[in-house]
């Protein structure tokens, strides 16, 4: 099991001049954290353990998604995930598809209008997709998020300052070559995924449908089924049955639905449906909740979190929360998650919702 030990090198409030993993370009990053390893010894517990789910007999044709642990077709085992830009304005309301996205970010996309969110959902199975979107334009942020997933993002144009991070070699992206729907609002609103669109655009434009060079493997590190992660037994465990996020344009909150034993999102006072999936609320078993800071480029609001560095937060799951610290090494490293004694955690089986809380409204969010 891996330990690391943090050594905070420079905390800056100004981007910073990084390299990536990707290109041997410079690009601007937030705070420079320089992060040592050290491997302890394996405990026989964890020797059993390893070989314990080395001995799973999946069903023939099968596989665990590296996304959710979930078995699905094995067929789909090199396929990259897509990452989709969703509008979060009241007015883009209802979105179609998140509750098939395996992973669901949330973060601030201007520091202007309420500091509005937006989200980028991750899909594994992006082929099954009916409709999914509205689709809006993407920022820095989430292109460097993307790659940690080597995952092509789908969006609908960004800011300028997107531009050097799209040109990374790791990043694969669409922009507005996806279908209109007409659904009664502005253009802006109308842009969706719709059957079709994604094999049109792979095969239009080259990119690899599989895994690239610049993926890194395994991401979140999977507690096994028969032996779901318990937070209970943890000393520094807190309830948390309400997650409210310091989202103050749509009041983003997450509840504990014991019964299903998932976290359901609600949004704008409501609960947040899918019409294409028989109004489904959508709801996750896992949340990653991160403390981020974050650069203002300009007076318009358009800003970059810092997200390759180290930072606190929580890991949430069955009604309890753990402190976590959380730390990103390079544009394509994949974010790992730590608990108190430094050991990285398992996460259960199933979708995960992660969020980026601007460490100026940290004190804000509720866990109860």
């Amino acid at each position: 099991m891996k330990k690391r030990s943090m050594l905070l090198v420079a905390m800056m409030a100004a981007a910073a001049v990084g390299l990536t993993a990707c290109g041997n370009k410079d690009v601007e990053t937030a705070d420079t954290t320089e992060v040592t390893e050290t491997v302890s010894e394996t405990t026989g517990t964890e020797t059993e353990e390893v070989a314990s789910e080395e001995q799973e007999v999946l069903p023939e044709g099968m596989y665990r998604s590296e996304l959710t642990n979930e078995l699905i077709d094995e067929s789909l085992k090199n396929q990259r995930p897509i990452a989709v830009m969703v509008d979060n304005e009241s007015i883009a309301l209802p979105h179609y598809g998140l509750s098939q996205a395996d992973v669901v970010y949330e973060m601030m996309n201007s520091t202007l209008n309420g500091r509005i969110t937006r989200f980028m959902v991750l899909v594994k199975d992006w082929e099954n997709i009916e409709q999914l979107g509205s689709i809006r334009s993407v920022r820095p942020t989430n292109v460097i998020l993307a790659a940690e997933w080597n995952a092509v993002i789908c969006h609908d144009g960004g800011p300028f300052y997107i531009d050097q991070y799209l040109d990374e070699p790791c990043s694969d992206h669409f922009s507005g070559t996806f279908s209109r729907v007409n659904n009664g609002k502005s253009r802006e609103y109308t842009e969706y995924i719709l059957p079709g669109d994604l094999d049109k655009n792979f095969e239009n434009s080259g990119v690899s449908k599989e895994y690239t060079q610049y993926y890194e493997g395994a991401h979140y590190q999977f507690a096994s089924e028969s032996n779901p992660v318990d937070l209970s037994s943890a000393s520094d465990a807190i309830d948390a049955t309400l997650v409210d996020l310091p989202f103050p344009h749509n009041g983003s909150y997450l509840e504990y639905d014991e019964t299903n034993q998932v976290y359901n999102y609600s949004e704008y006072g409501k609960a947040h449906v899918d019409p294409g999936n028989n109004n489904q609320q959508l709801s996750f078993k896992n949340l990653l909740i991160q403390s981020a800071g974050f650069t203002q480029y300009d007076e318009h609001g358009y800003m970059i979190f810092d997200v390759i560095t180290t930072g606190g937060g929580y890991y949430v799951t069955n009604g309890k929360a753990i402190p976590v610290t959380w730390t990103k090494t390079s544009m394509t490293s994949p974010t790992r998650y730590y608990d108190a004694a430094g050991n990285e955690i398992k996460i259960n089986t199933g979708k995960t919702y992660v969020a980026l809380v601007p460490v100026d409204n940290w004190k804000e969010l509720v866990i109860e």
